[in-house]
């Protein structure tokens, strides 16, 4: 790939929403990468070497979007040796999906890859990524294969979750009814300038899939364009966030009910889907464990999101 001087670009503190942006880059990139931010600086540093060693890769920007984050980007990520043009945008904290529209706006490639700040790119994704879009031209939607870090129990469990999720959700021709924005990307003539709901602040990658599934457009599957989602996270800390999603998704699934799509598993798909992970989980490299932090996780969040909706129907009907 082609090495870029290093720029500097990022806001600065006076009031929000504010953009700054200046580049030396005349040619428009193939790919823009967008990457939210919200206090994530530690993984995002991580996730931006993945980046640098990309090889045989298209030509690409990356845009960060700091969702009102407590400090700046800090001097580590400003002083980062990244060889590729390189914008920070800071906004007021108006959430994920908003901050994802707000990197679509401010980008310039022909193709929009999504990721997130804890998740690393092997090192031939974005080369694997431009070929299965430049072979598919029928195709405006891509979902990049994902797997967990095994280094950590909680790891782990992620990674036989994106596992047997991507596998069960798989099309026979080659397309899944998936989509999770650690790893997806979208041509820019399909965007149309926004993207993502923003009042769906958790769960808007699956109201994303329900408005694909209603055009008939799922995302072509690409397994060998590989990011890894490295949860920065404690099991207690995991733990707490299912609480929060739980709770937060309601509203994202709300909108998908009113629209008529089916998006969640049948009970009999679900525990289809825990007997699977069951034998995958007795491979040595993930163990048990994983299966029993996996189904913690899952049945927390099920039931905060079951009182949600129980709440939900209480405040409809006094």
């Amino acid at each position: 790939m082609k090495s870029y001087p290093r720029v500097h670009l990022f806001a600065g503190q006076a009031k929000w929403p504010m953009i700054q942006r200046e580049s030396i880059f005349t040619a428009a990139p193939q790919f823009s990468i967008v990457i939210p931010v919200h206090d994530d600086w530690i993984p995002l540093d991580r996730c931006l070497q993945s980046l640098v060693q990309q090889t045989k890769g298209p030509s690409f920007e990356v845009i960060i979007v700091d969702d009102g984050s407590t400090e700046t980007a800090p001097e580590f990520i400003r002083s980062s040796a990244h060889y590729y043009p390189f914008t920070v945008t800071r906004q007021c904290h108006m959430g994920i999906p908003s901050a994802r529209n707000q990197g679509i706006r401010t980008s310039k490639g022909t193709v929009l890859l999504f990721v997130d700040a804890d998740c690393r790119l092997q090192t031939n994704c974005l080369a694997a990524l431009n070929t299965a879009i430049a072979q598919s031209p029928q195709h405006d939607c891509f979902q990049l294969r994902l797997v967990g870090n095994s280094s950590s129990l909680v790891g782990r469990a992620e990674d036989l979750r994106l596992t047997a999720l991507q596998d069960h959700m798989l099309q026979p021709d080659g397309r899944i009814r998936y989509l999770n924005t650690a790893g997806f990307a979208i041509r820019r003539a399909r965007a149309d300038g926004a993207v993502f709901d923003p009042a769906a602040l958790r769960a808007e990658d699956t109201l994303l899939l329900a408005n694909l599934i209603k055009s008939g457009k799922l995302p072509l599957f690409v397994p060998d364009a590989i990011v890894e989602h490295d949860i920065p996270l404690s099991l207690m800390d995991c733990l707490r966030k299912d609480i929060r999603s739980g709770y937060v998704e309601g509203r994202a699934y709300d909108m998908i009910a009113s629209k008529g799509v089916k998006i969640r598993v049948t009970h009999r798909e679900r525990l289809r889907l825990l007997r699977s992970m069951w034998k995958t989980a007795g491979q040595n490299s993930i163990g048990k464990s994983a299966w029993f932090v996996l189904v913690a996780r899952q049945t927390l969040q099920r039931t905060t999101s079951f009182a949600y909706q129980c709440l939900r129907v209480g405040r409809s009907h006094p």
